[in-house]
């Protein structure tokens, strides 16, 4: 009897050994990518890290009801997508399939390297878990919006304006200035 190798694991079995057969099978059963892996580095290469579609559809949002907010401060646990540093509240916009989110249609597990995948997502969602912990200790308030509901339709700007509270108001020039501006001809700059 001679020696075959797998082309899957390249292990050389015999014809007659059981792993030669588990091999085969698993040739049989593998994805292929359709993408060259340098291809493939390009396109992983392009995914963004912050301004994505859902952030700034959120960030959107949030500016028209009259809120106002800073970015991706470093200063703050876990770097929030959204700070919101005179009330102490943070927004996290989390995408489904980066973040791991439960019973949701877009985070499916890759069927391909599955156990690289679902480290990955494991430790995606301690790393989340721990920054909430460590902004709860310090006296943030933490809501996360994920990309199912903004995309879904789910009434998450109420649930944002309920986190929140209302926002606050633009301070109106002081009275004599604005009667000083309508009363007599107004130059800017004092003259006349």
């Amino acid at each position: 009897m001679h020696n075959k190798t797998c082309t899957v694991s390249g292990h050389c079995h015999k014809a007659a050994h059981a792993s030669f057969f588990v091999c085969t099978a698993r040739k049989r059963n593998r994805l292929i990518d359709t993408l060259t892996p340098e291809q493939r580095s390009r396109r992983m290469a392009a995914i963004r890290s912050k301004d994505t579609k859902p952030e700034l559809t959120v960030r959107s949002v949030l500016h028209r009801l009259g809120y106002r907010y800073r970015l991706h401060r470093r200063d703050i646990p876990g770097r929030p997508d959204i700070c919101l540093i005179g009330r102490r509240k943070v927004i996290f916009v989390h995408g489904c399939f980066w973040h791991g989110h439960d019973n949701c249609k877009i985070a499916n597990l890759p069927k391909s390297r599955t156990e690289y995948w679902a480290a990955k997502f494991r430790y995606n969602k301690q790393r989340d878990a721990a920054a909430k912990q460590v902004l709860a200790v310090a006296g943030w308030n933490c809501c996360v919006v994920w990309e199912c509901e903004i995309q879904g339709g789910v009434n998450w700007e109420r649930r944002l304006m309920d986190f929140l509270g209302p926002p606050k108001l633009k301070a109106s020039a002081p009275p004599d200035i604005d009667q000083e501006r309508t009363s007599k001809r107004w130059i800017p700059n004092g003259s006349g």
